[in-house]
């Protein structure tokens, strides 16, 4: 029992001189020279856009979220019985169906009780109001301080890459521009 204590007691020691163990003056310039290296590299890199909201909405996006937290995953009724139906909610409507009746020990169907506030709903998360773009001139109309576009899948490459240069000419928020 003495030689587990002394053990224990070396490892102790040792893990207080690695922490407080000074550091020299030239790690930490080297470190720094570092980091001001990848600054410069990165300087293509612009700050998203971030839209204009009221206190209200701020709220409003705020209680969403916590509503978002607190909705159960609404799956299809006996999903884990049948591997072919798959968990993609499909609305109960057989005649006695536990949950289309809505027994307690079944799970919830979706109802408007967890739906979320009115005044946010339908938006992106950051607050824009999303829109759907299939070429460049669908970003003419648009307000960059409330609005932010989504590129239609069907879009090349080609024009694509056109909607994404007018878009930053005119500094409005792309949704998916990784894609």
């Amino acid at each position: 029992m003495p030689e587990d204590k002394k053990v224990k007691e070396e490892e102790l020691d040792l893990e207080e001189d690695k922490k407080t163990k000074p550091v020299d003056d030239e790690e930490i310039e080297i470190v720094d020279e570092e980091i001001l290296d990848e600054e410069d590299e990165d300087q293509g890199y612009k700050a998203k856009v971030k839209p204009e909201l009221s206190k209200d909405e701020v709220r409003a996006l705020n209680l969403r979220s916590n509503i978002d937290d607190k909705r159960p995953r609404f799956r299809r009724q006996e999903w884990f019985r049948y591997k072919r139906l798959g968990t993609s909610w499909r609305r109960a409507r057989g005649i006695s169906s536990k949950t289309r009746r809505n027994y307690k020990y079944r799970p919830n169907m979706p109802s408007k009780g967890y739906r979320g506030p009115k005044s946010v709903r339908g938006r992106h998360p950051s607050g824009f109001e999303d829109v759907l773009v299939h070429n460049t001139k669908d970003l003419d109309n648009l307000d960059q301080k409330k609005q932010a576009i989504r590129i239609a899948h069907t879009v090349g490459t080609r024009k694509r890459a056109d909607i994404v240069k007018k878009a930053e000419g005119l500094n409005i928020r792309i949704l998916n521009r990784g894609q």
